[in-house]
C-alpha cells in the first residue's frame, strides 16, 4: 500500500523558520490545509509544532491524518555531540509513540524517524559541490566515526519500535550520490529518497530508486530546478539560498521526471509513505500560493495512480 502525505515545509514551516521567521502558519492550520488538499498524512515538522503527546494524537486523529515521520539532523561525525543528539532523537521518538496508534487505527504505515547529518560548516557554505569535488567529503576517519554513531541512533530507534531512514540533504555531508551510497555501505540505515535534494546535487532519482530498490524505505517526492541550483553554485550561494531562490518547484515543473519516477515506484513494488514536499520560505503572500500548489501536487499524483 502507498499512502500520500504532505509536510509543513511545503507551507514554509520547518527548522529554519518556526520561531524565527514571521508569517509562519500555525501547526493546526497547516494540518487543516493538508487534509483539505486530499492528503492522508503529514510530516512532523519541528518537535512540538503539531502538538505534543495526547494533543498531537488528537490533532491528527480529528483530521484523519497519520504521521509520516520527522526530520532530525544528528552530528554523526562528532562523538562529543552525540549524547545531546540522542536525547533529541528520544524526544522525536516520543512524538512517534504518541502518533503511532492513530496511524494504526487509520490503517496507515507507521511513521519513520527521518535522519540526516548535521553538516560541517564548509558544506553549509558550499551546497551542491560535492558531486564534483570529493575532497569536500569526510575523511576515512570521519566516516568511521559516522558509522559507529549512526548505528547507535538506529539502535535507539529500533529499540523503541521504529525503523529509521537516512535522508539526503543539500548542504550536508551526505548530499551527493556517492555519499548516500557510502552511508548504505557503512551502516544498516535504509534510505529516505528525497528526489528534489538528489536532483539539486546532480543525481538521478529514477536511476537511484531502481539501483537502491532494496534499501529505499521512504520517499520524499519533490521537484527541483537544476539551472537555479547551478546559478547558486556559480555565485557561491550558501545553504539558505536554496530556499530563498526557490530551487524546489511544484510537481510537473522543474527537472523531476515524475512519470518515470511513478513507473519506477511501481516497478520496485514500493510500499509505504510518499511525502510531497515543496520547500519554501514564508512571506506575506506565500500561504495562498502554497495552498494552491499542494492541491495541484496532490492532483498530479492522483493522475499518475497514487
Amino acid at each position: 500500500m502507498i499512502s500520500v502525505a504532505n509536510a509543513p515545509i511545503s507551507y514554509g514551516a520547518f527548522e529554519l523558520t518556526v520561531g524565527i521567521y514571521p508569517n509562519v502558519p500555525d501547526g493546526e492550520g497547516v494540518m487543516d490545509r493538508v487534509r483539505d488538499a486530499g492528503y492522508v498524512g503529514i510530516d512532523l515538522g519541528p518537535v512540538g509544532y503539531l502538538g505534543v503527546g495526547d494533543q498531537l494524537a488528537e490533532n491528527l486523529e480529528s483530521r484523519g491524518l497519520g504521521l509520516t515521520g520527522g526530520y532530525l539532523e544528528l552530528p554523526f561525525h562528532d562523538n562529543a555531540g552525540m549524547p545531546k543528539a540522542l536525547d533529541e532523537l528520544s524526544e522525536l521518538i516520543e512524538a512517534f509513540e504518541a502518533a503511532a496508534p492513530v496511524n494504526e487505527r487509520l490503517g496507515l504505515p507507521a511513521p519513520r524517524p527521518t535522519i540526516a547529518v548535521i553538516s560541517l560548516p564548509h558544506r553549509r557554505a558550499m551546497p551542491g559541490r560535492a558531486v564534483n569535488d570529493r575532497e569536500l567529503g569526510y575523511t576515512d576517519e570521519q566516516w568511521a566515526t559516522f558509522a559507529v554513531n549512526a548505528e547507535k541512533s538506529a539502535q535507539l530507534c529500533r529499540e523503541r519500535g521504529f525503523s529509521p531512514v537516512f535522508h539526503n540533504e543539500t548542504g550536508t555531508n551526505v548530499e551527493a550520490h556517492w555519499e548516500i551510497e557510502r552511508v548504505m555501505e557503512l551502516t544498516s540505515y535504509d534510505v529516505c529518497l528525497d528526489t528534489g535534494h538528489l536532483i539539486a546535487c546532480g543525481g538521478d532519482p529514477v536511476a537511484s530508486l531502481l539501483k537502491w530498490r532494496d534499501r529505499v524505505a521512504h520517499i520524499h517526492v519533490k521537484s527541483a530546478e537544476r539551472a537555479k541550483m547551478q546559478e547558486l553554485i556559480d555565485r557561491g550561494g550558501d545553504v539558505e539560498d536554496i530556499w530563498a531562490q526557490r530551487v524546489f518547484s511544484r510537481l510537473g515543473e522543474g527537472d523531476l521526471d515524475l512519470p518515470a519516477l511513478a513507473a519506477a515506484i511501481k516497478d520496485v513494488n514500493y510500499e509505504g509513505w510518499i511525502v510531497v514536499e515543496q520547500d519554501i520560505f514564508p512571506d506575506d503572500n506565500s500561504l495562498p500560493t502554497a495552498e494552491a500548489d499542494q492541491r495541484h501536487n496532490r492532483q498530479v499524483l492522483a493522475d499518475l495512480g497514487f
